[in-house]
């Protein structure tokens, strides 16, 4: 009988989807499959949290929640055709008010302004000039293209009824509406009006609420603008088949638009996100970046999402029904994009997860999210808080918790990992598998399901039953934690060992679960197996 032969796999790449299975056979770290995952910055792939309802009390019944915005030690949510405004939940103030007062309104009497009316609003977009007061100054936009921007500022401290309240519509140029939004050097710049869809307005300097005093102005371009985004010290305007970035903002003698390409342009301007020193956007041929450096006019433009090709060719057939988000982890190094078609359940959602690691991108996939809305923000102690809101009106404290919670109701997290077939070095070789050692880190109790396929799952290879790894806890100390809990004793990086059945010339492994237990990374693999025969 031959030997037994060692085989580690460190779990690393993150899913492919654009290569095929013989070339999948050289790189063994990565998935073929990883939905509900996430790639850590430390390596390893780790089962997502979930999301628990932030408030039963949700703004406007059942309306879907279009903007959701981490303000004032509170939140502002635009739901429906109504912008609210809440400290925690449990009352939500309806802020589409007219306070036309200049010093602002106390509690009373801001309530008791007449609305403003806001027609069909969509995906809304949020700008926050800090300014001096005490929280900054909000201007929200909407995708519709029937609103003009709605200007709001808070001051003072206490409860609701402490508080000082000041809101108004913006006007740029008679009727002009705004899709886009962003505060750049002490400006406001807005974009996407319907009939002048190719100009940016920018506001009076350090005058955010007026596009008619001194430093304003207006820029017109040579294609249609889809988003705005400021970065180091450029204003970076996406449009749909070109970027360009705006210079000297403040010398209105000497504004520059300066084309950074006219071959790529963006898809969503709801996609852009600043991670890494860098920007990232879904354009047409895929997820890219603006790789910007300090020297003029030396920007160049890369595709990052050539593993995930597949997923992105499935988006791109009808990005017109498609509603977009985006979301970045700081302490993660982790961009999310979802993607909702207007069919689409909480149990259908889809998104993208992207590690930026040492070495580039590695990507995964989420089922079960619905976030056609979602924001972070810091709080008081620096800690990064993120939200979605979904289209049944409820707004969700985002990855956190074990479960998905729509609407309240519990719902297990369904997590897949599936490597590609590992041939072991040798695919014309029969090997007959021993054992195999499952590194996990678990932060408390899971019941992983092992599944062991050999032959690419060939149906006429007798294929073992699946094996549930019962029981895995994470490692503790003697007198550190309560008895069951814990493995007391355990090691810092605990493996499971599970004896095999079966013979190949190639096997894969699934490691999955469909239930509300803690996370889990899986750090990788060690294969005990024995070679014995050719092909």
């Amino acid at each position: 009988m031959a030997r037994s032969q060692p085989y580690a796999v460190p779990m690393t790449g993150g899913v492919i989807k654009s290569t095929n299975s013989l070339e999948l056979l050289r790189t063994p770290g990565v998935a073929t499959k990883l939905r509900n995952f996430e790639v850590s910055i430390e390596g390893g792939y780790r089962r997502i949290s979930g999301y628990s309802v932030f408030s039963s009390n949700r703004p406007n019944t059942d309306n879907d929640v279009e903007g959701v915005f981490v303000y004032a030690d509170g939140m502002i949510a635009c739901v429906g055709t109504n912008i609210y405004f809440t400290q925690d939940g449990s009352t939500w103030v309806q802020i589409n008010r007219d306070s036309v007062s200049a010093s602002g309104d106390n509690y009373s009497t801001f309530t008791g302004r007449s609305t403003l009316t806001i027609t069909g609003q969509d995906q809304c977009q949020f700008a926050l000039y800090e300014g001096n007061t005490d929280y900054g100054e909000v201007i929200i936009v909407d995708k519709s293209g029937n609103n003009k921007p709605f200007y709001f500022k808070m001051t003072g401290t206490g409860d609701l009824n402490t508080r000082t309240y000041y809101a108004k519509q913006l006007t740029i140029s008679g009727s002009l509406t705004a899709k886009f939004s962003i505060i750049h050097d002490k400006h406001l710049v807005v974009a996407g009006d319907t009939t002048n869809p190719n100009t940016i307005y920018i506001s009076g300097t350090n005058d955010v609420d007026s596009f008619s005093s001194t430093g304003s102005s207006s820029v017109t371009l040579e294609d249609q603008i889809v988003g705005l985004k400021s970065f180091r010290n450029e204003l970076f305007i996406f449009c749909q088949n070109s970027i360009f970035k705006l210079q000297n903002i403040n010398d209105l003698d000497n504004i520059a638009i300066i084309p950074v390409t006219k071959n790529v342009g963006c898809v969503d301007g709801n996609t852009i996100q600043e991670i890494g020193g860098d920007l990232i956007f879904l354009a047409p041929d895929g997820l890219r970046t603006v790789a910007g450096t300090a020297r003029i006019g030396d920007v160049e433009l890369g595709t990052v999402s050539k593993a995930i090709q597949p997923l992105i060719n499935d988006i791109m057939v009808s990005t017109d029904s498609h509603q977009f988000s985006s979301v970045v982890l700081r302490n993660k190094s982790q961009y999310r994009m979802y993607y909702l078609k207007s069919n689409d359940t909480s149990a259908t959602a889809r998104g993208i997860i992207g590690t930026l690691r040492p070495n580039g991108w590695e990507w995964s996939e989420t089922l079960g999210i619905e976030a056609p809305a979602v924001t972070s923000g810091f709080n008081s102690a620096g800690v990064q808080k993120i939200y979605h809101g979904d289209r049944n009106g409820y707004i969700y404290n985002h990855d956190t918790g074990n479960s998905f919670n729509p609407a309240g109701v519990s719902t297990n997290i369904l997590s897949i990992f599936q490597s590609p077939d590992f041939d072991y070095g040798d695919l014309g070789t029969l090997k007959t598998l021993d054992y195999v050692k499952v590194f996990f880190s678990a932060e408390g109790e899971v019941n992983p399901v092992l599944r062991t396929r050999y032959n690419y799952g060939d149906s006429d290879t007798p294929q073992p039953s699946d094996i549930t790894l019962a029981g895995i806890l994470p490692p503790a100390l003697f007198g550190t934690a309560t008895f069951a809990n814990f493995s007391f004793g355990g090691v810092e990086e605990p493996f499971v060992r599970q004896a095999l059945t079966g013979t190949g010339y190639s096997n894969f492994f699934k490691i999955s679960t469909e239930d509300t237990n803690s996370s889990y990374t899986i750090n990788g693999l060690y294969i005990s197996y024995r070679p014995s025969g050719r092909l």
